[in-house]
């Protein structure tokens, strides 16, 4: 596959807008990541800031300390792997006609 990279130049404005826009949707992508059958749940946007940690009650008796810890560790995993996830399809959107090589934008 040839790439242009004049081509690439030219279009230029139009991605440096469109990245803007797309900066703009992440701060507005709301994930949820959850453990424990939901016991744990972490919230995060798109630009992998957490906006909300939520805890049940019965799981924050003093003696379960590890497992409070291990399970706000799982649902902060699960949130960042649904935001990678999101932040792909979004990318793919974005550079889909470009023809650019799958991995191109480190994606």
């Amino acid at each position: 596959m040839n790439i242009n990279p004049f081509d690439l130049l030219k279009n230029a404005q139009k991605i440096q807008e469109e990245m803007g826009a797309l900066q703009e949707r992440l701060g507005a992508l709301s994930i949820t990541g959850s453990a424990g059958a939901g016991m744990v749940e972490v919230d995060m946007n798109g630009k992998m800031e957490v906006t909300a940690v939520r805890i049940t009650p019965e799981v924050v008796d003093p003696k379960d300390i590890d497992l409070l810890q291990d399970l706000v560790k799982s649902a902060f995993i699960d949130a960042s792997e649904k935001v990678k996830e999101a932040l792909k399809q979004e990318m793919g959107s974005l550079t889909g006609g470009m023809g650019l090589p799958p991995g191109f934008m480190g994606m």
